[in-house]
């Protein structure tokens, strides 16, 4: 009997550690090699992508790698080092580490991963189309059962070149990417050097496009392929992908501009009033970042000059923030919004407003004249 107790007990750690073996899953984040000087000779990865992901993935308990096509050091675009999710990874030496030192294509080997992020920026769109490594990678994640296939932002430009049995992957598959608007308003330094443009690629090989509004979160799961939209739809695809790895994601804080984000998009689904935003902020300013909620109503009058819903929206956002927030440009900007909705009133208020702190004068005393 003792002999039968101490044999069992000897084989505890080794059942232990099989069954963690077995549990964790084991995630291949890959970044783009094409990126120098933080984006201002080439642009490179999105380091708020990357950040954002890899926490979710070592929050879930994935086993994570970071993979590149040449290997080494690589370069993100420009970004600030003072959001939260950024300052976590920057002091975890471990995943700054794995940023110094990233795998090439060449040199992974695809069978020991169960899923596989592609995280976006520009530079994306330079060199994963045409990694042939990095095709073999999603290619055998696509051949083998119970695998994920994931990216967020341009990380589907890895995708259009791979085929399986003569027919592109990605044909009536459901994907979702940095879309035709979003490349309009915000894509203007590099996009005229793009290979191709992402949507209308994607669509060329056969994919089922799906997009929300620009720079908001929307996720598509069809299949074993994951894809996030943008940036603000980075930690819901990371968790889509723990979900779709048959795993049960762990509570968390949002970060106040995903917070910021999603009130946004609430607002214009109409799932909440600008009364109810307005006695949100009131009650928890703290909690938003409101200068991106401004910002992003600035983009929506831009992108509405032709649609008075949108228009109205975006002015509804930027007087939102008002309170808080004070652009001069954007309150110049927000009077000729008015004027377009005959809210002239309004538009008159702001102007002088204006003239009163001395910003901005001629231009707004020049609208009062137009306005009689």
């Amino acid at each position: 009997m003792k002999k039968s107790i101490l044999s069992i007990l000897l084989l505890m750690p080794i059942i232990l550690l099989s069954q963690t073996i077995n549990v964790q899953k084991k995630v291949l984040m890959v970044v783009s090699s094409y990126g120098k000087d933080m984006g201002s000779m080439r642009p490179g990865y999105e380091f708020d992508e990357f950040s954002q992901a890899y926490l979710i993935f070592k929050n879930n308990n994935l086993s994570i790698d970071v993979a590149s096509p040449k290997g080494g050091k690589v370069e993100p675009d420009k970004y600030n080092t003072e959001k939260l999710y950024n300052k976590i990874l920057l002091e975890d030496k471990h995943a700054m580490n794995l940023l110094d030192n990233t795998k090439a294509t060449a040199n992974v080997k695809a069978d020991d991963y169960d899923a596989i992020y592609i995280v976006g920026g520009k530079g994306a769109m330079f060199d994963l189309p045409f990694d042939p490594s990095l095709q073999d990678i999603v290619l055998n994640l696509y051949e083998r059962n119970n695998t994920v296939i994931s990216s967020v932002c341009h990380g589907p430009a890895a995708f259009v070149n791979i085929k399986s049995d003569g027919d592109y992957i990605i044909k009536d598959v459901e994907i979702t990417s940095f879309c035709n608007i979003e490349e309009e308003l915000f894509g203007k330094k590099w996009v005229k050097e793009f290979p191709f443009g992402l949507e209308t690629k994607l669509i060329e090989r056969g994919a089922i496009f799906k997009q929300t509004d620009f720079m908001l979160s929307k996720v598509v799961v069809s299949g074993k392929f994951v894809t996030g939209q943008n940036p603000f739809s980075t930690t819901r695809s990371a968790e889509a992908v723990v979900t779709s790895l048959g795993l049960v994601t762990v509570d968390r804080e949002l970060y106040y501009d995903e917070r910021s984000a999603y009130l946004i998009q609430d607002l214009l689904n109409k799932n909440y009033t600008i009364k109810w935003a307005e006695n949100e902020l009131a009650k928890n300013e703290v909690n938003y970042d409101l200068p991106l909620i401004a910002a992003y109503g600035y983009y929506k009058i831009l992108a509405s000059t032709e649609n008075i819903e949108g228009l109205k929206q975006g002015v509804e956002l930027v007087e939102l923030t008002a309170p808080y927030f004070f652009n001069e440009n954007l309150q110049l900007l927000l009077a000729k919004s008015h004027v377009s909705l005959n809210n002239k009133e309004r538009a008159v208020q702001i102007a002088n407003e204006l003239i009163s702190k001395n910003l901005l004068k001629e231009q707004a005393e020049e609208l009062l004249k137009t306005l009689g």
